[in-house]
């Protein structure tokens, strides 16, 4: 069957929004949480925005599970300083510890001989409302292809209770408000217990025989993964809790912003990092961090102030082209497996358009779900067998204010990973902002080349199918594409008609 929830039209369109901030324990281990499932009844299947296709029809299954438990919050004695060097305890008093029962969804080949021994951890986005998986629809096709386990967790709140937001006329009601018959029995405390509900998933997928939500498969690396407003809990977890909880082999952090989540909140004491937020240089497992051209400079994100050096153990990638969300993530990678239409719905800009939430400019039709693929796959060799991923160049920036990319003479950013989509272009990809209702300014914009444009670039459509060609061969050589991605590419650009 498939594992997704589109009910409607327009809980789609909040689906896809991965809105940047919206919504707003201890050494010893948390005793292991009770697990139920695979869950079943009401709806008849888990209610998350993932992707649309039969997973049955890539060798794939899903099914959902609840855990239930007491988690923890967590306090700090000092500021939460910009250096990530924190020293957080286990809060005490009052409100201290609550019981929760939250779920999670399990992704995994139906073959364990398919299983690569690596699990994805999502910490599930609730920009919208109720839970979406951005990382998932972006990068599933690398995954499915590696053989990787995924997790999306409910740890928040508003995923599970419901919040107060409307987007596009959808309102959020949580997985409780979505689905009252499933999810009656869900109960959440509050986003101050979030971390430690994450850990106790985290260790819940490494597997015991009390605690087995990935049906027999062994894991061997587990790695947490988050995008969007899921990253800046991220960063707090990463620089807060790994330390002394030490569950997750690696991290992904996908376009944050240059601050992180707050460590607690009402009831307890609200305690909020300083900003700009650093990675922690002391952490003692791979950290990637992969940013849009939006991140960087959108207000409310301004990620620049957070840039770090490559280390050891960390690696930051900033991609030219891409937006914070765009036309993959709004709809073209819902169904897609792998079978080119993507790649071939991205390169026709000329069709580019408002996107489901109708902005002003055409949306974003940049390389982002390829890029966030290779790091991924990158990420999952570093953890594995210590083989660190290619240091990228960054994105040229002017430091203003404001701050601004630095384009070249066709619009395109300079710097930063490159792909074929900007360095053999058809069109402006910038991820600096749109107009419209709702979240517009996150979906970035497309202008198309004219016809006296592209002549100047492409003599031929010979000349432009081998400039395409020679950039997403480079793409690939460089460790920024990955082959799959790239042929498809390569296919949609001889099938164009440009340069003809």
């Amino acid at each position: 069957m498939k594992k997704c929830w589109l009910r409607t039209a327009s809980a789609l369109i909040v689906g896809i929004v991965v809105l940047a901030g919206a919504s707003s324990a201890s050494a010893a281990k948390a005793p292991s949480p009770t697990i139920t499932g695979p869950v079943t009844g009401g709806a008849g299947m888990p209610r998350i925005l993932s992707s649309s296709f039969d997973l049955a029809d890539v060798g794939y299954e899903g099914n959902e599970y609840f855990l239930a438990g007491t988690a923890k919050a967590y306090t700090s004695a000092t500021p939460l300083a910009s250096n990530g060097k924190w020293k957080v305890t286990p809060a005490t008093g009052t409100n201290a510890t609550a019981d929760y029962k939250t779920r999670v969804v399990v992704y995994r080949p139906q073959a364990a001989k398919d299983f690569n021994g690596t699990v994805i951890v999502e910490w599930l986005n609730v920009s919208a409302g109720f839970d979406s998986a951005p990382d998932w629809g972006l990068a599933h096709r690398e995954l499915i292809r590696a053989g990787s386990a995924w997790v999306g967790v409910s740890a928040q709140s508003v995923g599970v209770q419901g919040g107060s937001m409307t987007i596009a006329g959808a309102a959020p009601g949580g997985l409780k408000g979505g689905d009252p018959e499933r999810y009656a029995s869900l109960v959440h405390p509050g986003d101050s217990y979030s971390y430690d509900m994450f850990t106790q998933v985290g260790r819940a997928v490494k597997g015991t025989k009390k605690t087995d939500p990935l049906s027999g498969l062994k894991a061997k690396k587990v790695i947490a993964i988050g995008e969007s407003q899921s990253a800046f809990r991220m960063v707090t977890y990463i620089d807060g809790i790994q330390p002394i909880e030490k569950v997750f082999d690696g991290f992904f952090v996908h376009s944050r912003s240059n601050g992180a989540a707050n460590l607690s909140q009402a009831p307890l004491p609200v305690i909020t990092p300083e900003a700009p937020t650093f990675i922690r240089n002391d952490l003692g497992v791979p950290v990637m961090t992969l940013q849009t051209e939006s991140d960087l400079v959108l207000p409310r994100l301004e990620y620049l102030s957070a840039r770090q050096k490559d280390t050891k153990n960390f690696r930051l990638w900033e991609v030219a082209g891409t937006s914070h969300a765009d036309a993959y993530t709004g709809g073209i990678g819902f169904s897609d497996t792998g079978d080119g239409k993507a790649e071939a719905a991205l390169l026709d800009v000329a069709n580019a358009d408002g996107g489901p939430l109708g902005c002003t400019q055409p949306i974003n039709y940049g390389p982002h779900f390829s890029v966030v693929s290779a790091a991924l796959h990158a990420l999952t060799n570093w953890v594995a067998d210590g083989t660190a991923p290619p240091r990228a160049p960054r994105l040229e920036v002017t430091a203003g204010p404001p701050a601004a990319i630095t384009r070249d003479a066709t619009g395109n950013a300079q710097g930063g990973i490159r792909t074929p989509l900007v360095d053999a272009p058809t069109a402006v990809l910038r991820g600096d902002g749109n107009a419209g209702a709702s979240f517009c300014q996150l979906f970035g914009s497309t202008l198309a080349l004219n016809d006296e444009q592209l002549a100047a670039l492409y003599p031929s459509h010979k000349a432009y199918v081998a400039a395409f060609t020679k950039s997403a061969n480079k793409a690939v050589r460089d460790g920024f594409m990955l082959k799959p991605e790239a042929k498809n590419f390569i296919a949609a650009a001889k099938a164009s008609n440009v340069g003809g």
